[in-house]
């Protein structure tokens, strides 16, 4: 079966630049590869330094895919990202280049492995209804119609309460029993070879409070200003992205840069941190987990480095 690596991890794990290292030794010894995002931030093209997408500098001449192709307007689901990585996986294998997916949204890697349940598309006014209602009507009516997706979430859980909601209403079956129905997943048709970093939880918070400071300094500001004068939805990702709301917040006078600089790092290393979570506990125990200094690529990949 036709390869593909992934390189996995929390925010600041330094796994853009391993997957960037890997994709060079494998070129070293004579077999091309290329990256593909699978970040859920970095697909926006408004969110280069917020999203910490890298430079061409820092991608050393290795071919990268996925990142910055979806216009902020537009939200680009883990159905819609993987349906475009499987083109390009398809495409780069026809080529002969290795694969070499990196990034922190278990979300997007397991429906490109494991498929998406089929549920069908929801009658837009039942979708309307329910998307008007106040979370405590949704949550009331959830717990007489759905029982255990109410048990499952929790109470303050807006998107979930509605989506399990509206799925009922217009399936007329619970959302539990789509889950069980996944289609479209490649983990049966590829050979995997994955690394999740796992890094000290101090060293990760570190360098996520320096990132974010880094981050101001580089054109965040500019970011963040650019899209909040594009006065888009704020339900979008890309305007919940983490920095956009805070640094949005400071320009409108609502806090100080210090309170703007701390909420900035919390929302950061509290994602770090759910991330952190997912990835200890939810992908196979099968699959190799390093600290990032400790990361030998040679030997995590060596039947890759040397088939």
């Amino acid at each position: 079966m036709p390869p593909v690596a992934l390189i996995a991890g929390p925010t600041a794990s330094g796994k853009s630049d391993l997957a960037v290292k890997l994709a060079l030794a494998l070129q070293h010894g004579g077999q091309a590869a290329a990256v593909i995002n699978a970040d859920s931030a970095q697909v926006y093209r408004d969110l280069r330094v917020l999203s910490a997408r890298p430079s061409e500098q820092e991608m050393r001449g290795i071919p990268h895919f996925l990142f910055g192709d979806w216009d902020g307007a537009t939200a680009c689901s883990a159905a819609n990202w993987a349906d475009a990585a499987k083109g390009v996986i398809a495409k780069l294998h026809a080529e002969s280049v290795v694969p070499i997916l990196v990034g922190g949204t278990g979300l997007y890697m397991r429906t490109l492995l494991d498929g998406i349940s089929p549920i069908p598309a929801i009658d837009p006014q039942i979708r309307a209804q329910v998307r008007a209602l106040p979370q405590n009507l949704a949550r009331a009516a959830l717990e007489l119609e759905d029982p255990e997706a109410a048990a499952r979430l929790a109470p303050a859980d807006t998107l979930r309460t509605a989506r399990a909601l509206e799925v009922s209403r217009s399936t007329g079956v619970p959302i539990a029993q789509w889950h069980g129905k996944q289609v479209g997943g490649i983990g049966d048709q590829i050979s995997l070879h994955p690394l999740v970093l796992v890094p000290e939880r101090e060293v990760l918070y570190q360098r996520c409070d320096l990132r974010f400071e880094n981050m101001l300094e580089h054109g965040a500001i500019e970011e963040a200003t650019a899209l909040a004068a594009r006065n888009l939805s704020h339900e979008l990702p890309v305007m919940r992205a983490i920095g956009v709301r805070e640094i949005i917040a400071w320009l409108k006078g609502d806090v100080d840069r210090d309170e703007m600089i701390r909420a900035g790092q919390l929302a950061t290393r509290q994602y770090a941190k759910r991330q952190y979570t997912w990835f200890s506990n939810q992908p196979p125990a099968t699959w190799t987990r390093s600290l990032p200094e400790n990361a030998e690529l040679s030997v995590i990949f060596e039947r890759l480095l040397h088939k």
